[in-house]
């Protein structure tokens, strides 16, 4: 079998069912493992891959998603090749995309492993979580600034680790200078990705609402399915004792 990923997470989570010879191609953005960022052939951006380059690579299937990847060359590649297009908003929707591909891929015992796995992490983090909920502000953006929404996989986690989000009513909104004051969140994430926040933006961030508590977080960790799943939970209820402190 030849596959072509256009999903970063998912590559990754193919890289774990050991789908090492299989995977032919990639995208830019496709940087887990290293190793196959420096090694496999990258056929473009998730939004403007190359079809060609994609069918010159004769695959067998492409991995795609509803989200991350536009229509119109999803329905070229589907003219001349199997492509599995993944939909995920919530955990559950990722645990059915990785059997999925599991079994299509022949790796069906590799991804129920996985998944087995991710729930226990899932179960231990409910067991722990505290009953107050956190409010938080989750930054994906500056210049302008922008945050998640409530209509996005990153809420779902951001309720998985049991915070919740300030931002109810839309997926991606601008964060204006009059918004900050109404928000009143107790925390204020500055996500690693897309925009790749650092610690030079934290006393900014507190000049808009100096009320808040303003740290970087892994935006992998709250954004990417797949194999990623496995370390978000730990991770998680590390950040809420921390937070707790």
């Amino acid at each position: 079998m030849r596959i072509v990923s256009l999903v970063p997470s998912l590559t990754e989570y193919l890289h774990a069912l050991g789908l090492d010879e299989e995977v032919v191609g990639i995208t830019k953005f496709c940087v887990h493992p290293e190793a196959w960022f420096r090694t496999k052939e990258r056929v473009g951006g998730t939004k403007d891959f190359k079809v060609g380059k994609i069918l010159d690579l004769h695959p067998d299937l492409v991995i795609a998603n509803k989200e991350e990847n536009v229509k119109d060359g999803i329905e070229e590649l589907r003219k001349h090749c199997e492509v599995l297009v993944t939909e995920i908003s919530t955990v559950e929707d990722a645990f059915y995309e990785m059997e999925t591909i599991g079994k299509r891929t022949g790796k069906e015992k590799e991804a129920r492993g996985i998944i087995s796995a991710i729930q226990e992490k899932r179960a231990l983090l409910q067991v722990t979580k505290e009953s107050e909920t956190l409010k938080v502000l989750y930054l994906i953006w500056r210049n302008p600034y922008m945050a998640a929404g409530s209509d996005t996989y990153i809420n779902v986690m951001l309720e998985e680790a049991g915070f919740m989000n300030v931002i109810r009513d839309t997926r991606y909104p601008e964060i204006k200078e009059e918004d900050w004051k109404g928000l009143n969140p107790s925390f204020i994430f500055l996500s690693s990705e897309p925009y790749p926040f650092k610690e030079k933006h934290l006393a900014e961030i507190r000049n808009f609402c100096p009320g808040a508590r303003v740290g970087l977080v892994d935006g992998e960790l709250f954004s990417w399915y797949g194999i990623r799943m496995l370390y978000a939970y730990d991770y998680f209820r590390n950040l809420r004792e921390h937070l707790s402190r």
